[in-house]
């Protein structure tokens, strides 16, 4: 647990260094115009930048709050995905038999049915995946230096595939051509599930009563499907991010002007007693800038980059992770080995996708 936690703060310090290398550089140059060159006029009241930071704090953590609870609502869609998925593949196994069949099928034919279906809910989960980590042009993961170099160690295995590479395995050729040709590929396979289920209604496979309840879980699927792709297509209102990050940046800019002053006149104070120590005083801004501006920053670097849950960076809900969990657990209970059956997406860097 505590390597984990250094490992953690040396992430954190290794994704803004180049934020933090800014602040140094900046507040090392105005600290240098006001001593070296005696320009101390470089001043900024700190009534009103107080205001300032205030207000950016508040928004700040308004954007967070609201970012946290976008992540947390993908989370319950995508739980809530797990359960109806079990739930599907249990009324599956038990609702299609023989019992009230006109034309009776054989065993292996009524296990075919349910492998079907149930590998075409695996195909609906890849498909709803697969749109939920394509690009949109808000999101904003590879807009930034430290993100493009986290995501080359681990990124989503979605980047690595087509959706018709993952797609095939879990679909006949007529099912392929059909949902290929559709631009909601997830909606397509709901449609194709509900069309195999009337099929089997009216020969008699799936007793009218499970063809209702069936029915229900296929409901309950778009449902959770329409969440998913709500908060995908929905963006955080762009007037509440963009201006609090340039209010965070105003206000990062000029706190050296209100800082400064402050320093120097301690540092005056401490000269009377000690003028070595007051005299380099001035320079312990520098650090506490660094310090406060880095905070400021990181908080609001926070809040978008949690503004899109399904983008694919290391904080996103890892629907690809409880997509193949699903698919596992599916699989084995329609009597696969675990051989026949995909692995669990690796975890790199303590991070699930």
């Amino acid at each position: 647990m505590y390597t984990r936690k250094v490992y953690k703060i040396r992430d954190m310090i290794l994704w803004t260094r180049f934020e933090t290398f800014l602040f140094t550089a900046y507040i090392s140059i105005i600290v240098g115009l006001y001593y070296f060159l005696d320009l101390h006029w470089l001043e900024f009241p700190w009534t009103p930048l107080a205001l300032i930071g205030t207000a950016v704090a508040f928004v700040i953590g308004f954007q967070n709050n609201s970012a946290y609870g976008r992540i947390w609502e993908a989370r319950k869609i995508w739980g809530g995905i797990v359960n109806t998925s079990r739930t599907f593949g249990m009324f599956v196994q038990d609702m299609v038999t023989n019992d009230h069949a006109t034309v009776k099928l054989s065993k292996e034919e009524i296990q075919h049915e349910i492998k079907t279906l149930t590998y075409r809910h695996i195909a609906w989960m890849t498909a709803l995946r697969h749109a939920m980590r394509a690009s949109r042009p808000w999101e904003t993961l590879r807009q930034e230096r430290t993100n493009n170099e986290w995501s080359k160690l681990t990124h989503p295995p979605e980047w690595n595939t087509t959706v018709e590479e993952d797609l095939r395995p879990y679909l006949s050729e007529k099912d392929m051509e059909y949902v290929m040709n559709r631009d909601n590929k997830q909606t397509a396979l709901l449609y194709l599930q509900s069309h195999h289920l009337r099929r089997l209604k009216e020969s008699g496979s799936v007793w009218e009563f499970s063809f209702l309840k069936l029915e229900g879980v296929l409901e309950e699927l778009f449902t959770h499907q329409g969440k998913s792709e709500r908060i995908k297509n929905f963006p955080y209102p762009r007037h509440f991010a963009s201006l609090n990050h340039y209010f965070m940046w105003l206000f990062v800019l000029l706190l050296p002007l209100a800082l400064i002053p402050q320093f120097a006149e301690i540092g005056k104070e401490i000269s009377e007693v000690n003028p070595v120590i007051g005299g380099i005083f001035i320079w312990l801004v520098v650090p506490f800038y660094v310090a406060v501006a880095w905070i400021f920053h990181t908080m609001e670097r926070i809040g978008r980059t949690g503004e899109n849950p399904f983008e694919g960076s290391a904080n996103d809900v890892p629907i690809s992770t409880i997509a193949r969990g699903i698919e596992i657990d599916l699989r084995q209970n329609l009597g696969e080995a675990k051989e026949e059956i995909p692995k669990q997406f690796e975890v790199h860097y303590d991070t699930q996708m």
